[in-house]
């Protein structure tokens, strides 16, 4: 018989490997290899290799789940080489989950390979909470006060080979508030006048510790809009770097801590945060604690009432924002990977800012396209984040925008660190900063902004 004949003849291979955490084997047959996800794949367009593209690294775990490769460092390689932008996901017509089954082959790998030394010492250890990232930070603030940054930076400059990743690190390093946030705001954040509404202030880790002015402004402007804010102390981080780094058993245990702190608030409106991956992370606890019986139900409740800041606002603000008098300003959205494609919010923050006075919006080509931040892939793969990022400045140029808006914190140290290497002509804000400088007026009958005291715009 005719080798390709008998080819044909053979029966499908099957799934023959099981290992926990890998992805469904059914889904992966789901991709049917139409390219639709090529064009939008950051890794593919910078290299045009099939084994950078979603559909290609889907290959490859369909390749290890029918026992045909092997579960080897190389291949694990490929799947770290994604972003996780889930740009991928919004182009599938099968509606494959592409950016959920790498996740999900990495933490199989991560289970039958372990955990790499610096991956448990930096996702068990340290990015557990604010407080543990607070003392890993402590050095580094030191470092910032003392001066000895001026001197430092020339010698980072000179580094060869993989030290060279010290002075991307450095280069990333934004000035650090004196006291992170969650060390100072109050439990509970009475609503200026009228009280609407009550809120569970989920505050990110990054948030609390690198942007204490931002979050600051958050629950400024929800404290003026009515908000009674609570922020009960002992959160824990919501998972999104354990999940991202194959983590998983991590990723449940700091789920099931987090819910259980917000479940003793008793009743709430809403739990809100303005971090977009906390926002994604803190939605999927519900996905994530399915099959188990003491949680399922809660972890449901819990993802139910999350909202991304951008929900929040257009859901509870006035259709008309600021007043004559304020300034124009030109401002585009850059929208974070994990609330564009991965939450699907898109229209909130376009909705929200269009309701500015003096606001002109102006759209960048691609605007959910990834900075090149992506968690910590800018220090792992330093060469491809600095050509994804060189593209999301020519977008961001090409409109001639002062201000850049965000609420992703890995976009907000990405395009704050190219702004001031490269001493760029416009600004990165999270969206809070900007409007709690429009509430300030009483216009549009809202208090003016203030509880938090520390929500003015810093560069």
């Amino acid at each position: 018989m005719d080798d390709s004949l008998e080819r044909l003849t053979q029966p499908l291979a099957g799934q023959r490997v099981h290992i926990p955490e890998l992805p469904d084997y059914s889904v992966l047959r789901h991709c049917v290899r139409c390219a639709r996800c090529l064009p939008v794949c950051p890794t593919y367009q910078e290299t045009l290799y099939e084994v950078q593209s979603p559909r290609g690294r889907l290959a490859l775990l369909k390749a290890v789940v029918e026992g045909i490769l092997p579960p080897t460092s190389a291949v694990e390689e490929h799947l770290y080489h994604c972003l996780d932008c889930r740009m991928c996901n919004t182009v599938c017509p099968a509606n494959v989950p592409i950016g959920e089954c790498i996740l999900a082959g990495r933490a199989a790998f991560a289970h039958q390979r372990g955990l790499a030394w610096w991956r448990r010492l930096v996702f068990r250890h340290v990015l557990i909470s604010a407080e543990r990232l607070g003392l890993a930070l402590w050095p580094l603030r030191l470092y910032q006060r003392s001066g000895l940054a001026r001197l430092v930076r020339p010698v980072l400059r000179g580094l060869p080979g993989p030290l060279a990743r010290l002075r991307i690190m450095e280069a990333l390093l934004p000035p650090l508030p004196s006291r992170p946030l969650h060390t100072t705001l109050p439990t509970v954040t009475p609503a200026q006048g009228l009280r609407r509404y009550r809120v569970g202030f989920f505050l990110g880790c990054m948030m609390s510790q690198l942007f204490a002015a931002e979050s600051c402004a958050t629950v400024d402007v929800l404290s003026a809009a009515g908000c009674e804010v609570v922020t009960p102390p002992g959160q824990v981080c919501c998972g999104s770097p354990q999940d991202d780094q194959g983590d998983c058993v991590q990723l449940r245990r700091l789920a099931r801590t987090n819910i259980a702190l917000f479940e003793r608030l008793g009743t709430l409106d809403a739990i809100v945060t303005d971090c977009a991956a906390c926002s994604h992370t803190l939605k999927e606890y519900a996905t994530l604690l399915a099959d188990e019986p003491a949680f399922a139900a809660r972890a449901a409740a819990f993802s139910a009432k999350v909202r991304d800041i951008y929900e929040w606002y257009d859901a509870i603000l006035p259709p008309t924002l600021g007043n004559d008098a304020t300034p124009p300003l030109r401002v585009t959205i850059h929208d974070a990977c994990h609330l564009a494609n991965a939450q699907g919010v898109r229209m909130p923050q376009r909705r929200l800012l269009g309701r500015i006075r003096g606001i002109e919006v102006v759209e960048m080509e691609a605007p959910s396209a990834c900075c090149g931040s992506a968690g910590i892939y800018n220090i792992t793969h330093p060469d491809m984040a600095e050509r994804r990022l060189a593209r999301k400045l020519d977008d961001i140029l090409s409109t001639g925008a002062a201000v850049v808006v965000t609420n992703g914190p890995g976009c907000l140290l990405q395009l704050r660190a190219a702004v001031r290497e490269r001493q760029l002509p416009f600004q990165v804000w999270h969206v809070s900063q900007l409007l709690a400088q429009c509430l300030r007026t009483r216009a549009d009958g809202i208090p003016s902004p203030g509880a938090c005291g520390q929500g003015e715009v810093e560069e």
